[in-house]
């Protein structure tokens, strides 16, 4: 029986799947990477010719511009790469339509495509290919290609609100793990699944019988007649949620689902609700074992991310200086004390450092707040005060604008924090993530983030965690610009600041 909250609701009613075939969605989607992908090349090889000879970008101008010889060369370079892109899954549905995995592919394949090029160029004498044309062709392969394969995403993306690109799909499970899978997966389109609803256990007995609705979503049958449930939903795959069935159970299953070549079978890690940094398989002597990601973000979405942050700092750089020069100014002139205020914080891997502030503060804080043992007591519960005691004049102002976090900026130079990112925490604050903890410090803190956009210091302890959370799961370098637009009417609304 489950342990989650269940609705009653009327008897079920098997809804016929409206959605095109997926199987044709897929074909057509990798008929037109492929010919995205060779234009692109082409038009990566013409424009490099181009640069080269005509412009005169070069490395060493003792190569003759022949334009027959880089045509041919072109003619036979171009299906050895989409081959190599083949060899490297770019048209495999496991890599496309998310993440950043498909891109640093598109990059691998690029590189090792010139590399061949290369080592052709240096065994055979009567090969001789400009090194400018090679190095603008490998940068305008690798921008151009993922530009368009970054459009055609965002046309997939289209396409599934549209019903396109979906696949039905079970769960089969009824525990909160079951749900928990359901809510992520149904959280958004982009997902590519749409959940039709839930599968019971073996001997699933609600605990009344006119229950037909878990969490929304309809309790299709059970396992006892899971293929039924499949042939009359048009079911595409079935997702098993592991701690809700027995090993034995597990095992019944996945001989039924082997029995059925059209539908995939997966199954859950176990442990979702508690990691977030997603798993990997790897074979030990033939032996499939799940290994826990240490990172949430792989090398490219820490590149970007990166990017993304020193860009927008470089950007701003004058207008900041002069900010810190004013704020330094007001605050040593306001009350006795240093500019700054260190605030001692967890970052990636649990690593501790200092979370630099504006001071907002009187020096002799504490003494002055221990006058007040309910307000000590509240800031002990949600480590927030709403009127605090020991708040300068000016630090009010800078509280209210968000202004006294401007010297985080620092902590974002120095790689341990970033523009955007989950709340940073004190050391005491971790037990109050509970196993959450370990999630929260698989990224680099924000100074900005979701919850700063999601109503700041008005919203409970529990929903900061919830946030946090979902930021870390389904982050994307999208999400982090969203957020950073939305930053700044939130700031100058003041809304939940104090």
């Amino acid at each position: 029986m489950t342990n989650v909250d269940l609705s009653i609701e009327a008897p079920l009613q098997i809804v016929p799947r409206i959605y095109p075939s997926l199987a044709t969605c897929k074909r057509i989607y990798q008929g037109c990477l492929l010919v995205a992908d060779t234009l692109m090349l082409v038009l990566a090889f013409t424009l490099a010719y181009w640069l080269r000879f005509t412009v005169g970008i070069a490395v060493s101008a003792d190569v003759p511009p022949v334009w027959q010889i880089y045509a041919t060369v072109i003619a036979f370079v171009t299906p050895a790469w989409l081959a190599l892109f083949t060899l490297l899954k770019l048209y495999d549905f496991d890599y496309l339509l998310g993440g950043t995995t498909e891109y640093t592919r598109i990059i691998n394949g690029c590189t090792s495509g010139v590399i061949f090029l290369i080592l052709a160029n240096f065994l055979f004498e009567d090969f001789r290919i400009a090194r400018g044309w090679l190095v603008m062709s490998w940068l305008l392969a690798i921008v151009l290609v993922c530009g368009a394969r970054l459009l055609l995403r965002r046309m997939a993306y289209t396409m599934r609100r549209r019903g396109y690109f979906i696949s039905p799909v079970v769960i089969v499970g009824t525990n909160n793990e079951a749900v928990s899978l359901a809510a992520q997966l149904q959280e958004s389109i982009y997902s590519g699944v749409s959940v039709m609803g839930f599968i019971g256990e073996y001997g699933y007995k609600p605990n009344q019988p006119t229950l037909t609705k878990l969490a929304g979503l309809p309790i299709l049958g059970t396992l006892n007649n899971l293929p039924d449930v499949i042939k009359h939903n048009q079911i595409e795959q079935v997702i098993i949620a592991t701690t809700a069935l027995t090993r034995e159970q597990r095992l019944e299953t996945a001989l039924q689902l082997f029995e059925m070549p059209n539908v995939d079978m997966t199954m859950s890690s176990g442990l979702y609700e508690i990691f977030t940094t997603g798993m990997r398989v790897t074979t030990k002597n033939s032996v499939p074992l799940l290994t826990a990601n240490r990172l949430r973000l792989d090398p490219v979405e820490l590149t970007l991310k990166s990017l993304l942050d020193y860009t927008m700092i470089f950007l701003a750089a004058p207008a900041l200086l002069t900010l810190f020069l004013v704020i330094g100014v007001m605050v040593k002139l306001d009350s006795p004390g240093p500019i700054f205020y260190r605030r001692r914080v967890l970052g990636v891997g649990g690593k501790e450092f200092d979370a630099f502030k504006f001071r907002t503060m009187v020096v002799n804080g504490d003494e002055m707040l221990a006058q007040y043992p309910e307000k000590v007591a509240e800031l002990r519960a949600t480590h927030k005060l709403r009127e605090d005691p020991r708040i300068t004049r000016i630090g009010h102002l800078l509280r209210r604008t968000s202004l006294d976090e401007l010297p985080q900026l620092i902590n974002v130079l120095l790689g341990q924090m970033s523009l955007v990112g989950p709340r940073m925490i004190h050391p005491d604050e971790g037990t109050m993530y509970g196993p959450y903890k370990s999630n929260l410090l698989t990224v680099k803190p924000g100074l900005t983030g979701l919850w700063q956009v999601s109503g700041r210091s008005d919203i409970s302890y529990e929903e900061r965690v919830r946030i946090d959370m979902h930021y870390i799961r389904n982050y994307n370098i999208w999400m982090d610009v969203q957020i950073l637009f939305q930053t700044i009417p939130a700031v100058l609304g003041k809304r939940g600041a104090y």
